[in-house]
């Protein structure tokens, strides 16, 4: 899928992984999703207890990201759609909408991701903020 926001945004290093992160989850590339984190990187998606994080301490390293891959996000279809990216120092905000399908489920999520990168662009942090509750409510 193309993405003008991010296509037609100023280059950004935040930016640009999160891009890559966004192509990689659309086309099911498990190897190229983690490839863009940072070994120590911390993913919090979203931020705050859920039934994907239930303490609400975000998931810490490699191995624990890996995880969440292959028990979340694997197991759906995803399509995103940034509407606004505002990028300053080492992050990158982005605000829109994904669609996630799977069986016969399908939701839309209203967020906004934070994406912080090391000096190399690999992803330290991915924080994203949306609402369980709200994405529930909009499964159909």
């Amino acid at each position: 899928m193309t993405h003008p926001v991010l296509e037609n945004a100023r280059k950004h290093p935040a930016r640009d992984a999160a891009m890559r992160s966004i192509t990689a989850v659309e086309e099911c590339d498990r190897e190229a999703w983690l490839a863009n984190w940072h070994p120590e990187g911390v993913l919090e998606d979203p931020v705050g207890p859920s039934p994907m994080d239930p303490q609400g301490n975000g998931h810490h390293g490699i191995d624990a990201i890996t995880a969440f891959y292959d028990n979340i996000i694997a197991t759906m279809k995803v399509r995103f759609c940034i509407r606004q990216s505002f990028a300053c120092g080492n992050e990158c905000a982005n605000v829109g909408t994904i669609t996630t399908s799977g069986g016969d489920a399908v939701a839309r999520t209203e967020l906004m991701m934070v994406y912080r990168v090391d000096d190399h662009g690999k992803v330290l942090s991915l924080r994203a903020f949306w609402e369980f509750e709200d994405t529930v409510a909009n499964t159909f």
